[in-house]
C-alpha cells in the first residue's frame, strides 16, 4: 500500500510544481523589478537585464522547470527574493512553528469534537443538541480571520488576558517555553474553533446513527451502563469513519493555519507565504506548496493505515 501511495504521489507532486510554474509565467509581474523594489525606479535596463539573465527568468519555462527539477533533487530549491536568503533556511527555520500550530489546533479539535458530538448524540433532540448545532452552523459561516479578529478584540484588547500576536513578549531576549504556550493560546484556539464544526457534526451523526445499531442495542439489553454503551460501543463503530475525515480535512486545516499566522503575526509558513505571494517569490511559493501537498499526503496515508489498524476487516491491498 505504500508502495503504492508512493507511485501516485510522485504525479502529483509534478503536476503541483507545474501547476505553480505555469502559474508564476502567467503572471505580469517582473521579478527583477519587484525584487529591486524602489531602486527599479532608477535602475537602468541593462542592470535589471542582469539580474534576468542571472536567474534564468528569461528562459522558456520548461528550461526553467527542469533546472528547478535538477536543483531539488540536489537539496537546492533556490533563492527567495522576497526574504533575500535560500529557501531551504526559510522552510528551516518556519516549518516548525507552522506543524505546532496545525498539530495543537488539531489535538484541540479532536478532542473537544468527540466529546461534544458523542454527549450531543447521547441527548440527541435536546436543549444541548439543539444549542450545539446552533452554534456549529454559526461558527461554520465565519471566515477564520473574522474569528482571529474578535478573539484579539475581546481577549487582548479589551479584557487584556491574552497577548495580541507574535510567539514572544517584545522585550524577551530568548524563546522560553511558558511565554511561547501563553502567546499560542489565542491562536490555537481559534484555529481550532474555525475547523471543529465539521467534526463536532460528523461525530454527533455518526454516533447517533451507531446508537440505533444492532450490537449496541444488544449491549443496552444486556443492563451494560449507559456510558459503557456510549463511549465502548456506540463511539468506537463511529471513530472508524471519523478517522477519513481527519485524513480529508488536514488541507482545510493547513490552508487556515495560513490565515491565523498572518493574523497574529507568528513566525510560520503562512506568513511568509503571503508575503512571497504579495512580492511575486515564485521559488518560496514553489516551495511552500510543495512541501504542503507532501504534508498532506503523508496525513492520508497515515490516515488510511489507522483505519485498517482500528478495523482488522478492512484489507489495505483493497
Amino acid at each position: 500500500m505504500i508502495r503504492r501511495r508512493l507511485l501516485v504521489a510522485v504525479p502529483v507532486l509534478a503536476a503541483t510544481s507545474m501547476g505553480m510554474f505555469a502559474l508564476g509565467a502567467a503572471s505580469p509581474i517582473d521579478p527583477a523589478q519587484q525584487y529591486a523594489g524602489a531602486a527599479a525606479f532608477t535602475t537602468s535596463e541593462e542592470n535589471l537585464a542582469q539580474l534576468r539573465a542571472n536567474w534564468g527568468v528569461d528562459d522558456p519555462v520548461p528550461v526553467q522547470y527542469a533546472r528547478w527539477v535538477g536543483n531539488l533533487l540536489r537539496g537546492d530549491l533556490g533563492w527567495s527574493t522576497s526574504r533575500h536568503e535560500p529557501v531551504t533556511s526559510v522552510l528551516a527555520a518556519r516549518a516548525g512553528w507552522t506543524l505546532l500550530l496545525v498539530g495543537l489546533a488539531l489535538a484541540l479539535v479532536l478532542v473537544a469534537s468527540v466529546l461534544l458530538g458523542t454527549l450531543a448524540a447521547y441527548r440527541r433532540g435536546g436543549v444541548f443538541d439543539r444549542a450545539l448545532r446552533s452554534v456549529a452552523y454559526a461558527v461554520q459561516s465565519m471566515p477564520v480571520f473574522w474569528i482571529g479578529l474578535a478573539a484579539i478584540a475581546v481577549f487582548a484588547l479589551t479584557l487584556g488576558w491574552l497577548p495580541a500576536g507574535g510567539l514572544t513578549d517584545i522585550t524577551a531576549t530568548g524563546t522560553d517555553p511558558a511565554d511561547v504556550a501563553r502567546h499560542l493560546v489565542l491562536p490555537v484556539t481559534v484555529l481550532a474553533i474555525s475547523q471543529a464544526p465539521w467534526f463536532v457534526l460528523f461525530v454527533r451523526d455518526a454516533v447517533a446513527e451507531s446508537l440505533r445499531d444492532d450490537h449496541v442495542l444488544a449491549a443496552r439489553a444486556r443492563g451494560l451502563p449507559g456510558r459503557t454503551v456510549l463511549f465502548g460501543h456506540a463511539l468506537r463503530t463511529a471513530l472508524l469513519p471519523f478517522l477519513t475525515l481527519v485524513g480529508t480535512h488536514l488541507p482545510e486545516l493547513v490552508g487556515g493555519a495560513v490565515l491565523v499566522e498572518t493574523v497574529f503575526s507568528l513566525p510560520g509558513l503562512g506568513a511568509v507565504t503571503v508575503q512571497a505571494a504579495l512580492g511575486a517569490d515564485f521559488p518560496l511559493l514553489a516551495a511552500t506548496t510543495l512541501a504542503t501537498t507532501v504534508v498532506v499526503l503523508a496525513a492520508n496515508l497515515a490516515t488510511d493505515l489507522g483505519y485498517a489498524a482500528a478495523d482488522p476487516r478492512v484489507r489495505l491491498d483493497d
